[in-house]
């Protein structure tokens, strides 16, 4: 992440660049996920293809549409927040298809302490 890239933009800047999600063999639908920063609405359209993803900025019709806070989303896309709890605490709302979107939030970091960061910072290091 540059310092003039948000968490969010690199998180999806790497999906994007990812293009393939072996995660996501078994699954195709779209995703639209809506973020409130300061009165303006930010769009992410996430098309999955059996595994291929493709991203954008396209406001139109999902299977599944997540709507917060940038800000909220941001700590999401850094691991420090998660989505689970944003859910319980109303301050993400899900609509739609929700195991598409279950799908999709194991592609979010976990807390930087998580057994899943602390392997991936081995594999990272071993490499």
């Amino acid at each position: 992440m540059t310092p003039s890239t948000d968490p969010t933009t690199a998180f999806f800047d790497d999906l994007a660049s990812i293009g393939h999600v072996p995660l996501f063999h078994s699954i195709s639908g779209t995703i639209r996920i809506d973020l409130n920063d300061g009165g303006e609405t930010i769009h992410w359209y996430i098309a999955i293809d059996r595994g291929d993803v493709k991203v954008s900025h396209r406001s139109a019709k999902a299977d599944a549409v997540m709507r917060t806070e940038k800000k909220l989303f941001d700590g999401m896309a850094k691991g420090t927040v998660n989505a689970t709890a944003a859910m319980l605490r109303g301050v993400l709302m899900l609509e739609g298809d929700l195991e598409l979107v279950a799908s999709f939030a194991r592609l979010l970091p976990g807390p930087p302490r998580s057994l899943a960061s602390f392997l991936e910072r081995q594999k990272e290091m071993s490499q």
